[in-house]
């Protein structure tokens, strides 16, 4: 068995799992038919992608091929109540149904300890619903045992690489490391879905929330064009530093005219009040003020978008807006800027593809990131600028 898993000691315990589930299962498996899967036979379909923002945003090309192999097909998808917000409005789907896992969520997305509570309630409400056909999106164990062992779905569907297939009726084949989202489209191709290189995806904003947007770019001040640009990430390491985010941000303004915005969260504002101090020009400062429907809103009226790996940086390759993205503990093979205008930035270290994001085991700490340079960030905004014209 080839697992995708970096971290050590999760390897162990999803190896050992596996094992022994595999083992008590294996009775069961003699006496299964393998069925192939019938479209005349699916009139309900879950697909579950829990975490992350990001991650959940890039499951998002999926929805229309799936729609249009299962046309008359009831769609739901369950995720997170943060990444809920990228789902509403969504044309390929039915219904969005919230859950915050604790192997994901410890503490919850409203940072309060999370028991879980609902974890019974949300069983009872899905096994009510009679699925024909589970799409398990991340390929991990935790979701595939928890949320989808329990329904009497006649199709369950996900990888193994990440353990439980054992538990699953039909296992996608994994074709090696890709992008995250061509990793969501081979899903796709397995049901027989029609994939095309033009997909289809992104925050489908209604005429009020675009309305609603332009009157936050007058009210701020904010005149066309700008550059938006994101100094946060869920994970420290992927953070850049303060000196070179706060001259990086200067030079955008004088070396190269741009007014720029700065779209941070509420828990990275400490964070950009420091690269605040460090500036010498005065950027539009939007942290924490924007939801993430209205993040997708202003950056679907910026010029370019710079950030390091991120949920925004994922939400703006897929309203379309060009994007420089600094890259260092991560790996852009899966997680750049996907099918758009964009550049990234990253430098040569080995450790990066069996890093696990969450420490850094190199001999100089954050090397990665501190490697990139203010100018090679600049050198890629012009040469970004150039393509489009500006």
């Amino acid at each position: 068995m080839t697992y995708k898993i970096i971290n050590r000691k999760k390897y162990i315990a999803t190896a050992a799992a596996d094992a022994l589930g595999g083992a008590l299962y294996a009775p069961f498996k003699l006496f299964r038919r393998h069925r192939e899967i019938d479209p005349a036979l699916i009139n309900a379909i879950l697909v579950v992608r829990t975490a992350y923002i990001g991650d959940v945003i890039m499951t998002l090309p999926l929805l229309k091929p799936l729609r249009e192999r299962f046309p008359n097909a009831d769609i739901s998808f369950l995720t997170s109540q943060t990444a809920a917000a990228v789902l509403e409005t969504n044309p390929y789907i039915n219904d969005i149904i919230t859950f915050d896992p604790l192997w994901f969520y410890p503490r919850g997305n409203n940072g309060k300890n999370n028991n879980n509570t609902k974890y019974f309630e949300l069983i009872r409400r899905l096994k009510r619903r009679r699925f024909d056909l589970v799409i398990e999106a991340r390929g991990d164990i935790r979701e595939i045992l928890f949320l989808i062992k329990p329904l009497a779905a006649r199709y369950k569907v996900s990888y193994d690489i990440g353990g439980g297939g054992f538990l699953l009726t039909h296992v996608v084949p994994y074709a090696g490391l890709k992008h995250k989202v061509e990793y969501h489209l081979d899903i796709n191709r397995y049901l027989g879905c029609p994939v095309s290189s033009d997909i289809e995806w992104g925050i489908y904003l209604t005429k009020e929330e675009k309305a609603n947007i332009r009157k936050l770019l007058r009210d701020n001040n904010i005149k066309r064009p700008f550059a938006a640009v994101h100094p946060g990430a869920r994970i420290p390491l992927k953070q850049w530093t303060l000196k070179k985010y706060a001259a990086l941000y200067d030079m955008m303004a004088t070396t190269l005219g741009l007014s720029t915005v700065i779209t941070a969260a509420e828990k990275d504002a400490v964070f950009v009040r420091e690269v605040l101090k460090l500036m010498k020009t005065r950027p539009v400062d939007l942290t924490g003020r924007l939801t993430l429907r209205e993040l997708a809103g202003l950056l679907s009226e910026a010029l370019l978008f710079v950030s390091n790996d991120s949920a925004p940086m994922h939400i703006a390759a897929s309203m379309g807006v060009p994007v420089v993205a600094l890259f260092g503990p991560s790996k852009s093979i899966e997680t750049a800027p996907y099918g758009n205008l964009h550049r990234v930035v990253e430098m040569d270290f080995p450790c990066r593809y069996t890093c696990d994001e969450n420490s850094c085991n190199h001999e100089r700490f954050h090397a990665c990131m501190e490697a990139v340079e203010v100018e090679d960030v600049l050198a890629a905004i012009k040469d970004l600028l150039k393509e489009i014209n500006v």
